[in-house]
Formats: structure tokens, C-alpha cells, sequence
């Protein structure tokens, strides 16, 4: 998992400090966090103004799109600490609980975004597979409902990480690393129970589903002109999906368990391996957060006009202001320029009195 970045057999070849931050996870995190932080963050913030502001009736997949972008909004807020932890060779100068919360959101942050895109991907086989037991089956108030039961099982399901902090090492204190051989095991078990329950279920009812909802889109050849884009919407929700589950999910569940297997079990050639691998994997699974606005825009056409009209509106609004100001410019020049002229009209009418009185 991600303090399973650095294992007892590896700090003596790895060590860039005291607190065994590499070369290596220097750069990765550093260039991963200062693209992510930008970027998911406002890209995000975004997003749940349209949510919420724009749009203006709620749906179930709204209800799920909006939970997800508020989980990356949350996660981001705590990617600067990370950048100053990596930027100060990984010495941490902040609280020991803020060390402990910044563990505790990655990790749900990472499971809440595959439970939620699991259940935008059930929502839409319902939609397109039962069709007519659509609106009795899912409602606003139900997705809520569901929403709540994913945020509570996998807070309670991460509470683990809440319970280790930041490592005092020679005077220095280290976070997102553990140094205690002994906590391998546990580290062990609590991957295997996030791989099975965080991703491969997931995973699994999610091919389920897509499988379902190709085999319903293409089961007649000629499709209607109404449906056409509900089918398009399924194509592409099919598509960031599968793709944010290929290349941020799989890899790091994969090469994570790889390496805490060798960890374990002190294969210290194959961990100091997959020791590069896990921080290239870890960087693409964080950076999940920066797909999910792909995904609100191209399957989520009530998205898609919110912010195609919220956009015009930032448009208009812009010009309208620039032709205030230019006639207000235009105005001011002009009454500056008439008092210009009665200024010199009433000196040369003086001049022309004095003229007369002499």
C-alpha cells in the first residue's frame, strides 16, 4: 500500500536522507503532485460548482458524479502538504495527525472513486438493460442512501492508516513511511482485503455490466434516432471507466501486492525491483482524480450543457464588461475633453475683457 513504499531491506540502497526518501520517489511524487495539485483541484472544484449551481435537476447519476468530485477535491487539499514533504527531503514539519489524515485520504480517496465509478457503471446498465424498471428501481434518494454506505465502509474500512504517524528518525520526523519490520504482515493483510474488496469485485461487476450493455447496444442493428444519444453516452462512459481502471487501478493493486508479497517474504532483490515500478503505480493511481472531469463531461450530458451554458454565460458577461468599460473610457474622455474646451474658452473670453477694459 503506500507506506509500503519503503521496506527495511531497501533503506540502505535507496537512501537519499535520513528518512529514506529516494532519488527515485523524490522526482516521481514531486512532477506527479505539482501537475496534480493544479490541475485536480480547480478541475474539480469546477465540476461541483456545474453540479451545484448549474444544474438544475438532480438525477442519481448526478448524486454519484457529485460525490466523486467532492472525494478528489478533498484528496487534492492535501497534496501540498505532500509536495512540501518531498520538496523538504522528506522531513515532515507539520502535526502528526495531519500526517496520519493525508494516509488516511489517499486511500479513501482511492476506494470511495472505484466504488462510485462501480456504481455510475450499475446505474447505466440499468438504464440501458431494463429500461422500463429504470425509474421505480433508481431514484435520488436511494443513490444518496448509496453514496452514504460507500463514504462509511471505506472510512471505517481505513481507519488503520489513522493509527500510525509521522516517524521520528534522528531528530527528523518521516511520514508515509513504515520502519518497524513487524508491521509488514498487518500492511499485508489490509492489501489483501482492499484488492479483493476495492478492486477486484469491482472490477468484475463492472466487466458485468459493460458486457450486459454492449450486448443490449448491438443486439439490433438498426438503432433509433432518439436513442442514439443514450448509446453514445454508454460508449463513452464505457470507455473512461474501463481506461481509469486499466491504467491508475490495476497496475497499482497488481504490483503493490508483487511487492508486499516480496517484502514479507525478505526476497530483497525482486522488492528493491518493484520498489520503482509501486511509485510509478502509485503516481497513476493518485492521479485518478484528474480522469474523473473527463468522465462528467462526455457521459454525463447534463454536465455537458451545464457548463457549455455556464461558459457562455462567463462569455457574455465578460464582454458585456469590456463594452461597459470602453464606454465608460469613451465618456469620461469626452467630458475631460469639454471641460478642456470651456477651460480655454473662459480664459480667452477673460483675456478678451481685459483687451477691452485697457
Amino acid at each position: 500500500m503506500e507506506h509500503s513504499l519503503v521496506t527495511p531491506s531497501t533503506m540502505n540502497n535507496y537512501s537519499l536522507n535520513q528518512t529514506n526518501c529516494t532519488e527515485f520517489k523524490y522526482l516521481a511524487y514531486t512532477i506527479t503532485y505539482t501537475i496534480m495539485v493544479p490541475l485536480g483541484f480547480f478541475s474539480n472544484l469546477v465540476a461541483l460548482y456545474v453540479f451545484l449551481r448549474g444544474t438544475t435537476k438532480k438525477t442519481a447519476n448526478t448524486v454519484f458524479m457529485i460525490n466523486l468530485a467532492i472525494s478528489d477535491v478533498c484528496f487534492s487539499l492535501t497534496l501540498p502538504f505532500r509536495l512540501i514533504y518531498y520538496f523538504r527531503e522528506c522531513h515532515w514539519d507539520f502535526w502528526d495527525w495531519l500526517c496520519r489524515w493525508c494516509v488516511f485520504s489517499f486511500y479513501v480517496n482511492l476506494y470511495t472513486s472505484v466504488l462510485f465509478l462501480t456504481g455510475l457503471s450499475v446505474l447505466r446498465y440499468i438504464a440501458v438493460v431494463h429500461p422500463i424498471r429504470n425509474k421505480s428501481l433508481v431514484t435520488v434518494r436511494r443513490a444518496s442512501l448509496a453514496c452514504l454506505c460507500i463514504w462509511v465502509f471505506v472510512a471505517v474500512m481505513s481507519i488503520p492508516f489513522l493509527l500510525s504517524g509521522a516517524s521520528p528518525d534522528k531528530g527528523e520526523k518521516g511520514c508515509f513511511e513504515i520502519k518497524k519490520s513487524g508491521d509488514w504482515k498487518q500492511i499485508q493483510q489490509l492489501s489483501y482485503v482492499g484488492l479483493v474488496f476495492g478492486f477486484l469485485i469491482p472490477f468484475l461487476i463492472i466487466l458485468g455490466c459493460y458486457g450486459c450493455i454492449i450486448q443490449k447496444l448491438f443486439a439490433k442493428q438498426k438503432v433509433q434516432v432518439r436513442k442514439q444519444n443514450q448509446h453514445s453516452r454508454s460508449v463513452y462512459l464505457i470507455i473512461v471507466i474501463l481506461s481509469t481502471f486499466l491504467l491508475c487501478f490495476a497496475p497499482y493493486h497488481i504490483v503493490r501486492t508483487l511487492h508486499l508479497r516480496a517484502a514479507v517474504a525478505q526476497n530483497k532483490e525482486q522488492e528493491a525491483y518493484l520498489l520503482k515500478i509501486l511509485v510509478i503505480t502509485l503516481c497513476m493511481a493518485a492521479s485518478n482524480s484528474c480522469l474523473n472531469p473527463l468522465l462528467y463531461y462526455f457521459a454525463g450530458e447534463s454536465f455537458r450543457t451545464s457548463f457549455n451554458r455556464a461558459s457562455r454565460r462567463l462569455t457574455i458577461s465578460s464582454l458585456n464588461d469590456s463594452v461597459r468599460l470602453s464606454r465608460y473610457s469613451s465618456r469620461s474622455r469626452n467630458r475631460s475633453e469639454s471641460q478642456k474646451n470651456k477651460y480655454i474658452d473662459t480664459v480667452l473670453l477673460e483675456e478678451k475683457k481685459k483687451d477691452l477694459v485697457q
